[in-house]
């Protein structure tokens, strides 16, 4: 074979590529892992975004994510080889969904905080829900407004800050461990909870003494109908109770939120 001719293969790994091929297996190994969780992310991962718009938000994550961990991780990609990618695509993908999951649950406590609002104030079959999954009103009306509160205090800013510290505990190419990841997860499930419960304890101890002062009243009078005075009454109250209280409530997990995604991955 002549000096001027050679195989494909040869030609990939020319010096003048090997800097490209690094920068791409890098770029790749990246948007699997931005991909993953950004099936699940609150905001950019919502089925009311087109899959369009979802594809362009996780090549911008990409972009921002990939230059911060080159020189970390940048070394570790750079000597493997191209057919290594399936690897990566399976340890990747878990990170991705990991990392995604976790964030979901933030978001997803101020849902779970609206569905026992409703509960308590008798208004969990109005108007109904324009998501995917039937939520009460109230739970939809959290939802949107606390999104829209950590939109406009930065949250993409956190999501991406939080990806790149994930290439700390969750290296890239490794599969997670399980014993940690199982502690980590039930930590975040437990503290969402948590959450959900205290953002709605107020509503549902005023539904509490409502009903008791009710039963009192009812044993008092038993020829009033409490049930025709008490279900507009608490229903009305808890109306009043929401607007005055829901400022303060998405305040209170707006801070939880950030401080969260501040160290997403405590224990």
């Amino acid at each position: 074979m002549s000096p001027s001719t050679g195989t494909f293969s040869d030609v990939l790994h020319l010096p003048l590529l090997a800097p490209l091929q690094s920068m791409a297996l890098l770029w790749s190994v990246v948007f699997f892992r931005v991909g993953a969780a950004m099936a699940l992310l609150p905001g950019f991962g919502s089925l009311q975004l087109s899959v369009r718009v979802r594809l362009v938000l996780a090549l911008a994550f990409t972009a921002v994510v990939a230059p911060a961990i080159a020189p970390t991780a940048g070394a570790d990609l750079a000597v493997s080889r191209p057919m290594q990618l399936f690897r990566f695509v399976a340890t990747e993908t878990a990170a991705g969904l990991a990392l995604g999951a976790a964030l979901r649950l933030m978001v997803q406590a101020l849902q779970m905080a609206g569905a026992i609002i409703a509960q308590s104030t008798s208004l969990s079959q109005l108007l109904g829900s324009s998501g995917p999954e039937p939520q009460p009103a109230i739970a939809q009306v959290m939802y949107v407004s606390g999104l829209a509160l950590a939109m406009t205090t930065g949250l993409h800013l956190q999501i991406a800050e939080a990806i790149i510290m994930s290439y700390g505990p969750l290296p890239a190419g490794r599969l997670p461990d399980a014993a940690a990841v199982s502690e980590w997860g039930i930590g975040t499930v437990a503290r969402a909870f948590a959450m959900a419960f205290s953002l709605a304890a107020p509503f549902a101890i005023g539904a509490l003494l409502y009903n008791v002062a009710l039963g009192v009243i009812n044993r008092a009078m038993p020829q009033l109908m409490v049930a025709f005075v008490g279900a507009p009454a608490i229903t009305a109250g808890g109306l009043v109770m929401l607007l005055l209280a829901l400022p303060a409530l998405l305040s209170v997990w707006n801070a939880w939120l950030m401080a969260t995604l501040a160290n997403p991955y405590a224990p």
